[in-house]
């Protein structure tokens, strides 16, 4: 199978994955975000129960309280009062007084209602607390429906006890989980579980029953609460039917995109090939100003690419695909044929510098050397300066070899500038460890530049430190009077930008030499910003 065919046959396989992906992760987090919903929804109604609760407990212990009143009292004066007491207010079963395990009165049981541990149906707990409560199946008088009895025991072995019916909290409960199918399972202490709810039955691992226990920080009540996996589907259901949608959007966009990020990969080699067979490509030059001399020292040379319908492929994307596509060797090859084909028309003074981008995979090709030995053959007569221009990127790898070759070039006539200085990772151990000529200053240091009096301590650093190492420099992206006269002041040799000129074809460029090379910069604009500098 051809490497091509092979590519856009995993291509469409990304293509298919990128679309299901998000379908994928959609259900993935819709799932989590239904667990965590239904958690939520879990810790509200546990925290509401333990609160009803609470309030429960807290109306028994008053209730208590109250009967401590009664402390010295006889039954028989107080059982009227006891009977008042239970009937009206809310919660109660039956309240009294206790002497050890004898209960010798009862509101509900009369004079003679036996031990405690009759009308608990069990022994009482062994706390070792003069205080305790206890969730209890049932009671004597009420065996088959659960209740919480509370019990305060005084030193003199009298004490007083108060029973809660659990049918207030069994209804509560109901109430609150019936809309979800909820089980409820409360305790007070270890006693009796109070549950309500049906048992969940067996279901996925996926979808299984969901179980969640709270405490209450005040009493010792603890509740548990169990969601079926059917409670959990449904909620799984209501986000997706929300999120669905926005999801299948999000698939189709992201199959769209991929597509189409794909079909430039997988085509770029073959695009930029055949481009340079039909000769798309072609060079625009940018002028390059001396302060010096105040003439057009040079230009650089700009590769530009245009389809056949007369829409331009931007630089940084074709660029960029030749360097990911190992397409830029071959590309660069392809500029130095046509600035060599296009210089062959200039009329320019012996020096002019002709500034060439070099890749950092050209650097570092074994014919790298002698690909730029035969351009600068080509172009010899010419007399024209070339000026390798570099990026700091291109000196990471390699840096001993690509110091030789670099040496060998400078030493055929060749001079060697960094380009965008500044914006690396290691610019000052390359002005040590390589010989250089040229320093370019990156045009965001100079679109700092906003009065002629104020400072710009990078900008001023890169170039004292460019002076005291004996590096011409140039500044690159001037596009006002203002950048222009504050670099000339500082000593900056050449300019580079809008402001002096656009990069333009090489007809409109043999034109403007003849019109502006010779002419210095004198312009309004200039005088203007000298006698307003700030």
């Amino acid at each position: 199978m051809p490497p091509l065919k092979r590519k856009r046959d995993y291509a469409r396989i990304i293509i298919v994955l990128s679309g299901v992906l998000p379908l994928l992760l959609g259900i993935m987090f819709t799932a989590i975000d239904a667990r965590h919903t239904l958690q939520q929804q879990q810790i509200s109604a546990a925290n509401t129960l333990l609160s009803q609760a609470e309030k429960m407990s807290d109306s028994a212990w008053d209730m208590i309280t109250w009967l401590r009143q009664y402390h010295y009292q006889s039954c028989d004066n107080i059982e009227g009062k006891l009977q008042r007491a239970g009937t009206l207010n809310a919660y109660f079963r039956a309240i009294g007084k206790l002497e050890g395990q004898k209960i010798t009165c009862s509101s509900a049981y009369g004079l003679n209602p036996g031990t405690l541990s009759d009308m608990m149906q069990r022994a009482p707990p062994v706390t070792g607390k003069a205080w305790w409560s206890l969730s209890l199946a049932g009671t004597a008088g009420v065996p088959n429906r659960p209740a919480v009895i509370f019990v305060r025991q005084l030193p003199d072995t009298k004490g007083f006890w108060a029973i809660i019916d659990g049918q207030y909290l069994m209804d509560f409960m109901s109430a609150l989980g019936e809309a979800r199918g909820y089980r409820f399972t409360m305790r007070f202490n270890d006693g009796a579980p109070i549950v309500v709810g049906k048992e969940s039955p067996p279901s996925s691992s996926l979808f299984n029953t969901q179980r969640y226990q709270a405490q209450s920080s005040r009493y010792p009540i603890s509740v548990t609460i169990e969601t079926p996996g059917a409670e959990l589907m449904r909620a799984w259901r209501q986000v997706m039917f929300i999120f669905l949608p926005m999801t299948a959007i999000l698939s189709v966009l992201l199959m769209v995109l991929t597509a189409n990020w794909l079909q430039r990969r997988i085509s770029w080699r073959d695009e930029i090939r055949r481009a340079i067979n039909a000769r798309q490509f072609s060079v625009h030059y940018q002028p390059v100003y001396n302060n010096n001399t105040q003439t057009c020292g040079g230009a650089e040379a700009l590769l530009r690419w245009t389809l056949p319908n007369g829409e331009p492929v931007r630089p940084d994307i074709f660029i960029g695909a030749a360097e990911a596509e190992g397409m830029i060797v071959p590309l660069t090859r392809h500029l130095l044929d046509l600035v060599a084909d296009d210089v062959q028309e200039w009329e320019v003074a012996p020096g002019f510098h002709i500034g060439i981008n070099v890749a950092a995979e050209h650097l570092q090709h074994p014919a790298f050397i002698q690909d730029m030995l035969n351009f600068a053959e080509k172009i010899k007569h010419k007399q024209l300066l070339i000026t390798l221009e570099l990026t700091e990127r291109s000196l990471i790898k390699e840096g001993e070899d690509v110091a030789k070759k670099l040496d060998r070039l400078r030493s055929e006539g060749m001079v060697v500038a960094i380009d965008d200085f500044g914006t690396g990772h290691c610019s000052l151990s390359y002005l040590q460890n390589f010989a250089l000529d040229y320093l370019k200053i990156d045009r965001g240091f100079i679109n700092a530049i906003e009065s002629l009096s104020g400072e710009t301590p990078v900008l001023d650093a890169i170039i004292t430190l460019s002076h005291k190492l004996q590096l011409e420099v140039l500044g690159e992206g001037v596009e006002t009077a203002l950048q222009y006269l504050y670099l000339r002041q500082r000593g900056v040799t050449f300019i580079q930008g809008y402001y002096y000129a656009s990069p333009m074809e090489n007809g409109a460029l043999i034109a403007w030499l003849a019109e502006y090379g010779q002419q210095p910069l004198h312009r309004e604009e200039l005088h203007d910003a000298q006698l307003h500098p700030s």
